[in-house]
């Protein structure tokens, strides 16, 4: 029972906490720029509002379309459900890593790609050819920030990441109290990943300055052209999704590079709730420091992506590289 506590735990979780941070950074730009905007629970309104209604379908379109809504829902919940939420809850067998948490969303991306071409108009032609290049340009930063943190924790499974990165000793699945929390002060050479990571969850989630997920102009779109096909229950689905995969992504950030539980002490059912709650307060936080950076910036042009790509990859390099030279934490 306990390999299926946490999973099932970050499930819950996600969904029904995972429409807020759309509706918090939508709050916060909103109040930056001097307007009320809309409500901080508008996004759950909405989600029941399609869920109610019938798809539209084209004749045109094939089996694909019908389908992909589904799979970009699952996957994103899948990769919520291997974000590791608190110490405390973690399996004894490791159900994923850091690896198999991008695959899955990969998964899902390819078929939302898929589905904005199916249709055959030139919007999701063009919006899915956009996604799969910003998709090949941030993965390599995503992928060396991985190898960053392997490096240092000796393994790619969430498990032994956290434990690492809280510098918790002996077994950091059933850790005691007194235990530190925080980061380990050898792991401080992390901050350049940390900065990277938040690159590619700008990138991946298609927000300023990236993308705007707030406009239909034709220059400018990415995410929004590759649903604009889809309606009802689809586009419910797919809209959860996204709101998912940005949950899955701010948890990651939250869980690995703010890994501070001052609840890890508290033993019991009241301690879990505890460091749960805890958790879903730091997904917040970034959830509003986002909003923050989207109301700073203004969206960059489409070619000068792949200069924020860059950035994001270097950082990511830099981080490995100050491991791999100095040693810390060895």
């Amino acid at each position: 029972m306990r390999a299926l506590l946490h999973p099932a735990l970050a499930a819950l979780l996600a969904l029904l906490l995972s429409p807020l941070p759309t509706g918090l950074i939508r709050k916060v730009k909103a109040l930056v720029q001097k307007r009320r905007g809309a409500p901080l629970l508008q996004l759950y309104r909405d989600l029941r509002k399609l869920l109610r209604k019938d798809p539209v379908v084209s004749t045109t379109s094939s089996w694909v379309l019908r389908a992909a809504p589904a799979v970009v829902f699952a996957t994103s919940l899948v990769a919520c459900s291997l974000v590791p939420v608190t110490v405390r809850a973690l399996p004894d067998g490791v159900p994923g890593d850091l690896f198999l948490f991008f695959f899955v969303l990969a998964l899902g991306r390819f078929f939302l790609v898929l589905s904005g071409m199916d249709a055959g108009s030139s919007f999701g032609g063009m919006g899915s050819s956009r996604e799969a290049l910003i998709s090949a340009l941030v993965e390599p930063a995503a992928f060396t920030g991985i190898l960053a943190i392997a490096a240092y924790a000796r393994s790619t499974s969430f498990a032994a990441a956290l434990a690492a990165l809280n510098g918790l000793g002996g077994d950091p699945l059933l850790p005691q109290a007194g235990a530190p929390t925080g980061w380990a002060p050898s792991a401080l050479f992390l901050l350049p990943v940390f900065l990277a990571f938040v690159l590619v969850l700008v990138a991946e989630t298609s927000r300023i300055p990236v993308d705007d997920p707030a406009t239909h102009l034709e220059l400018t779109m990415v995410h929004e052209a590759m649903i604009l096909e889809d309606s009802g229950r689809h586009l419910a689905l797919l809209e959860y999704g996204a709101a998912l995969k940005q949950w899955a992504l701010l948890g990651l950030l939250a869980s690995l590079f703010l890994p501070f539980d001052p609840f890890l002490g508290v033993a019991g059912a009241a301690g879990l709730a505890l460091s749960v709650a805890f958790f879903a307060a730091k997904v917040l936080l970034l959830s509003l420091l986002v909003g923050v950076l989207e109301a700073a910036t203004v969206k960059l042009r489409f070619f000068s992506v792949p200069n924020l790509a860059a950035l994001a990859f270097v950082l990511a390099l830099v981080g490995f590289l100050q491991y791999a030279v100095t040693g810390i934490g060895r």
